[in-house]
């Protein structure tokens, strides 16, 4: 049966070996007038103490992205968004101290996430590692269209997540059709190992 092909970044569905799951997160902050969007799933990376977007292959993943808060600009107003976008602040300084944004971000190196998969994976390959494909999320709703990369599956150490299992979703668990639901978890983190370990 074809797989729902409905892409949502990464969700947080539990913890590695059943552990205690209080689906927390832990504030950070992005830079005041940083220019590139993030939404909700997406994966996040750490510079210079302050939250940047993932890249499709880099190491220093922090975490994933579970919105932001910040003083509106134009209202004044404090401010809750599923995603952060550069038009939500201002440059440094057009509010009395400068904007800041509020990132409250999944970084827990052992949770584990449920991806979608932009082609097809095989159950042969769970043990092996891979890097995430990036997409245009939609402002609508803020939600992530990251996927995991079908085509980069390996055993080597210097990919982004662990493929760890297929889905328990009977709409996405077909791992003979493309867009598959996968569970992972972090390989390359900047808490856990920022080179990875090989894949098995």
């Amino acid at each position: 049966m074809a797989n729902v092909d409905a892409a949502f970044g990464y969700r947080p569905i539990g913890k590695v070996g059943s552990g205690v799951n209080n689906g927390g997160t832990t504030l950070y902050t992005i830079g005041d007038n940083y220019a590139t969007s993030i939404y909700k799933g997406d994966h996040v990376m750490q510079a210079s103490g302050l939250v940047i977007a993932g890249t499709a292959s880099g190491s220093t993943n922090l975490g994933v992205f579970n919105g932001c808060f910040y003083i509106d600009p134009t209202s004044k107003k404090p401010t809750w968004s599923n995603y952060y976008s550069q038009v939500n602040v201002t440059a440094s300084g057009s509010i009395s101290g400068g904007t800041t944004i509020d990132a409250y971000i999944y970084d827990d190196p052992y949770t584990l996430f449920e991806a979608q998969c932009d082609g097809t994976i095989a159950k042969t390959d769970i043990g092996k590692n891979t890097d995430s494909v990036l997409g245009t999320s939609s402002t609508v709703n803020g939600l992530s269209v990251t996927e995991i990369d079908s085509g980069s599956e390996n055993t080597t150490a210097g990919l982004q997540v662990k493929i760890i299992g297929i889905t328990k979703d009977p709409e996405n668990d077909d791992a003979s059709s493309a867009n598959s639901n996968w569970y992972v978890m972090w390989n390359e983190h900047v808490k856990f190992s920022s080179t990875g370990i090989t894949g098995t």
